[in-house]
């Protein structure tokens, strides 16, 4: 009778592994389902891979993180908010959890709370240039064009090919009342390849285009 037992309890042991080992390759293998379908832009099939992940190990914070960037894609931004939330909840150091929340923050408006979350990221990352950018889009969404341009400033120091950078930058000096130095932020963008600064040297540099048509007048036709 002993040798019974201790055979069954071998295989119970033995099946409760067997049982442990399947649930997480189940939940791997969702994960990895869901990526392939994001990737293909198939969002709302890459949330129901995740929320099976997720069902299945539900502290593993890159699969909030990755279904909270699928709710993204959807518009779906509170919905992304708590999924990173709940992210930084499993694992405070995710640098990507507080950037993408800052950016649905942003989104929606809160400003504030995107430049505390882009400052988190920061903290994490004092080299991610894309932070600084962002965060000084919302400073300069809350008239703080000092701040902004600080951080402006920043960004194209650690990714100096950026045109958008060269044109929020643009814009920001222009708000603190430095004309000159913000249009010729706004001509390098322009120059980069950046479409909307055009537009913007129109409305802000008059005088800097005239001279420019006049001077490129000149070589056109001699």
């Amino acid at each position: 009778m002993k040798t019974n037992k201790y055979i069954i309890s071998t295989s119970v042991i033995i099946f409760l592994f067997i049982l442990v080992f399947a649930y997480i390759q189940t939940a791997e293998d969702y994960f990895k389902s869901g990526e392939v379908k994001y990737k293909q832009k198939d969002y709302k099939g890459a949330i129901q891979d995740f929320n099976k992940a997720i069902e299945l190990n539900p502290k593993d914070a890159y699969a909030y993180i990755n279904r909270g960037d699928a709710k993204c894609e959807l518009q779906n931004h509170k919905g992304a908010i708590q999924d990173y939330t709940k992210a930084i909840e499993f694992n405070p150091k995710l640098m990507e959890a507080y950037y993408n929340r800052g950016f649905d923050k942003a989104e929606l408006k809160d400003y504030k709370g995107a430049i505390q979350d882009y400052t988190k990221a920061i903290e994490l990352n004092p080299k991610d240039a894309y932070a600084y950018l962002n965060r000084g889009l919302a400073k300069g969404n809350l008239k703080d064009y000092k701040g902004a341009n600080s951080d402006f400033n920043k960004g194209i120091e650690l990714n100096p090919k950026n045109s958008r950078a060269y044109y929020m930058r643009g814009l920001a000096k222009i708000g603190l009342g430095q004309k000159d130095s913000g249009c010729l932020d706004l001509s390098k963008a322009d120059e980069m390849g950046y479409f909307e600064a055009y537009e913007s040297i129109k409305q802000y540099c008059n005088f800097i285009v005239s001279i420019w048509f006049s001077s490129e007048s000149l070589y056109s036709y001699p």
